[in-house]
């Protein structure tokens, strides 16, 4: 454990690095382009003499560098600012929306994780048969479908239909009951994890052949050892190395997917907030959005790597 210790300080150790990094590329993304944020805030029809000190209360004549300075001493406090008027704090709105969109997020990865483990074993499993002829047939659908167009899709027939299993839109808070929660994110858990599953299914079913096809499977059922312990105890964790490091690049996906899904089945998550900032050219709250996304996804890589260290004990060596 002292070798896992010692490589998790590491990847600590590049983490404020990387977030100073993220960090100035969405402030000067975000301050080069088009758009009045004086304008934005106070309409066309202010005054001249109104945006000026519009812009001066907020240091927006300052030089760019002083503005970012500006910028990263608030993030320290977790200070976003606020939002166009009316006037509301960033990071209390952030807070209220972020958790819906961790949760959607991680119910798609849970789903997503099943199936292409429970769909790529079986193709490898039954290699150039049947079943594994039908498993490629659905990931190369899978992964050709937008995750909007089959959330569109999953509420025409699972919501919208004679006989709806699921409701179409909305959401149901986790703490006033599980069953009402489970109902209204389930499609739109789907719809994210569909599309990503069908590449993991790959990812998965190739790495099952490779390891099936070593010596030391052969050696292993030969000796007596029963094939279904095999499968168990050694095969499938040498062949999920891959896939592991596979998933925590597709998270990214599914973070940004759970934006436009939200939209699409009115889940009032971060997707509804980066909307909105769009919409009213509110820098403030786009910038709270995505700074909060991408650093999410920088956190979520570090706890990938932590487990791709556990499945494969070598790497620790290294």
């Amino acid at each position: 454990m002292g070798t896992l210790l010692r490589l998790l300080l590491r990847r600590i150790a590049v983490l404020p690095v990387m977030i100073l990094g993220i960090t100035f590329l969405v402030f000067v993304i975000l301050k080069l382009s088009p758009g009045d944020e004086a304008t934005s805030a106070l309409g066309e029809g202010a005054s001249d003499a109104a945006k000026e000190a519009y812009r001066e209360e907020r240091g927006l004549n300052k030089p760019l560098v002083l503005q970012y300075v500006s910028f990263l001493g608030r993030l320290l406090t977790l200070d976003f600012g606020k939002t166009t008027p009316p006037a509301r704090p960033v990071t209390e709105m952030i807070f209220n929306a972020f958790p819906l969109t961790l949760q959607l997020t991680f119910y798609g990865v849970l789903i997503a994780v099943v199936i292409s483990l429970v769909f790529g074993v079986l193709g490898a499993l039954y290699r150039d048969r049947l079943p594994d002829q039908l498993v490629r047939i659905f990931s190369i659908a899978a992964v050709a479908t937008p995750s909007f167009w089959l959330g569109i899709l999953l509420i025409q027939w699972l919501a919208l239909g004679k006989s709806p299993i699921f409701p179409s839109g909305g959401s149901a808070p986790m703490g006033s009951g599980i069953g009402g929660w489970f109902m209204h994110m389930t499609l739109p858990a789907l719809a994210l994890a569909i599309p990503v599953s069908a590449s993991l299914i790959r990812v998965v079913r190739t790495s099952m052949v490779e390891e099936l096809d070593k010596d030391y499977v052969r050696t292993a059922i030969g000796n007596g050892v029963p094939r279904g312990e095999v499968l168990t105890r050694n095969v499938l964790r040498n062949a999920l190395v891959t896939p592991v490091t596979v998933l925590g690049l597709r998270i990214g996906y599914l973070l940004g997917g759970a934006v436009v899904i939200e939209m699409i089945f009115s889940l009032p998550g971060m997707g509804q907030l980066i909307m909105n900032g769009i919409t009213n050219s509110d820098v403030n709250l786009v910038q709270g959005v995505v700074l909060t996304i991408a650093i999410t996804f920088v956190l979520v890589n570090i706890l990938v790597d932590m487990l791709y260290l556990l499945i494969n004990p070598r790497i620790r060596t290294v």
